[in-house]
C-alpha cells in the first residue's frame, strides 16, 4: 500500500482517481455508488385477495455511512506518505461496504489526547480537516495535512503509524454545493486551503451535466510548497472549464508562474467579474484571508467582507470564506 500511495502522489492523483478514464474533454471519476440497502417489507396476498403487510421482516443493520455527527468514531490509519517537504498524505480505512458520509463541501473534526487536566480528565487537541478523497469512495478517506513544528494536532498525525487510530466526528457542512449553482466559480487558496477547493473541483469534473466554469488562484511560499500541482495541471489540461494560476512568494529562477502575494491585478485577470452568477471561494492562512476578503468572525460566521475583493466590487453574497 505504501508503494501504491507513493505512486499516486508521484502521479499527482492521490485522491479520487481510482478507475478514471478520459472521455472527450472531461474525466470520468468512476461509477455512481449503488443505492444503499434499507428496511425490506414484504406484501403478500391472502386467499381472499386481501393485502397483508408484514412489517420489517428483514432489517439491514449495516450503517449507511461511517461518520456520526454526534459521536467520536475511531478510524484506523492504513498508510501515509510524504506529499511535500512539510505535508503528508494519510489514508484511513473503515468498513469497505459503506461511504464516509461526506457532503460537498464539508469537513470532519479530529481529536487527539494531549494529557490530563487538574481534575484528571483527558485533554484533547481538536482540529478540523477536509478530506480530499472521493465522497463516493467506500472503505477509506484521505487527509492532506501540513505538519507544523508547534502544531499539536499535525504533530500527532505525523507520529502515527499504520494501525494507529484517530477519533473523528462529522461531517460539518460548510458550503452546500449543487451542480450549476453558479455559472462561474472563482477560487483563491493558500497552502492546504486547496483541500475544500479540490472537493468542489472534483465534484464538478466528475459530473458531465455540471457546466460550471472554475478559475483557481493558488498561492504558496515556494514552488516546492505547491500541493497536488501535477494533479491540478492534469485536470486543467483535460477540462477546458478549469483554469489554474499559481503564484509563489519565493520563486526559483526557472519559475514561470506568478510572483508574490495575490494582487488585484491577478484577481481581475484570473477570476470572474462580480455578478449574480459569480461565487468566489476563499481558504488560506489568516494573513491571506485578511488581505483577500477579511477573516471569518469570532463565532466562525462569514463576517464582514473586506480586502481586495470588496475593493474590486464583490459583495458578501458573492463570497464564501472556508
Amino acid at each position: 500500500m505504501a508503494v501504491f500511495l507513493k505512486r499516486l502522489v508521484k502521479a499527482a492523483a492521490p485522491i479520487a482517481f481510482g478507475g478514471q478514464t478520459k472521455s472527450g474533454s472531461r474525466i470520468r471519476f468512476g461509477a455512481v455508488a449503488a443505492i444503499s440497502g434499507g428496511i425490506t417489507s414484504y406484501y403478500l396476498f391472502s386467499s381472499s385477495q386481501h393485502l397483508v403487510y408484514l412489517d420489517q421482516l428483514n432489517e439491514d443493520t449495516t450503517p449507511k455511512v461511517a461518520l456520526n455527527p454526534d459521536k467520536w468514531i475511531e478510524f484506523k490509519l492504513q498508510d501515509k506518505v510524504q506529499a511535500s517537504h512539510n505535508s503528508q498524505l494519510f489514508r484511513f480505512s473503515f468498513d469497505p461496504n459503506v461511504k464516509l458520509g461526506l457532503d460537498v463541501a464539508s469537513c470532519i473534526i479530529t481529536r487527539a489526547p494531549t494529557g490530563q487536566n487538574a481534575e484528571g480528565k483527558t485533554k484533547y487537541a481538536i482540529r478540523p480537516y477536509t478530506p480530499i478523497s472521493d465522497p463516493d469512495a467506500k472503505g477509506y478517506f484521505d487527509l492532506l495535512i501540513k505538519v507544523y513544528p508547534e502544531g499539536k494536532m499535525s504533530q500527532h498525525f505525523a507520529s502515527l503509524k499504520p494501525g494507529d487510530v484517530v477519533e473523528v466526528k462529522g461531517p460539518i457542512e460548510k458550503l452546500r454545493y449543487s451542480a450549476n449553482m453558479k455559472k462561474h466559480i472563482g477560487m483563491i487558496a493558500g497552502g492546504t486551503g486547496i483541500t475544500p477547493m479540490l472537493q468542489i473541483i472534483d465534484s464538478i469534473l466528475k459530473n458531465p451535466d455540471d457546466n460550471t466554469q472554475v478559475s483557481l488562484l493558488y498561492a504558496n511560499v515556494s514552488p516546492d510548497d505547491i500541493l497536488l500541482k501535477k494533479k491540478l495541471d492534469m485536470l486543467s489540461a483535460s477540462n477546458p472549464n478549469l483554469k489554474v494560476f499559481y503564484t509563489v512568494d519565493n520563486p526559483t529562477k526557472d519559475w514561470l508562474g506568478g510572483r508574490g502575494f495575490i494582487s488585484k491585478q491577478m484577481v481581475v485577470k484570473g477570476l470572474p467579474v462580480p455578478s449574480d452568477d459569480t461565487l468566489i471561494l476563499v481558504c488560506g492562512p489568516p494573513g491571506m484571508m485578511n488581505h483577500i476578503s477579511g477573516d471569518k468572525a469570532k463565532d466562525r460566521s462569514q463576517g464582514e467582507l473586506s480586502g481586495i475583493l470588496k475593493e474590486l466590487g464583490y459583495t458578501e453574497d458573492m463570497v464564501y470564506k472556508f
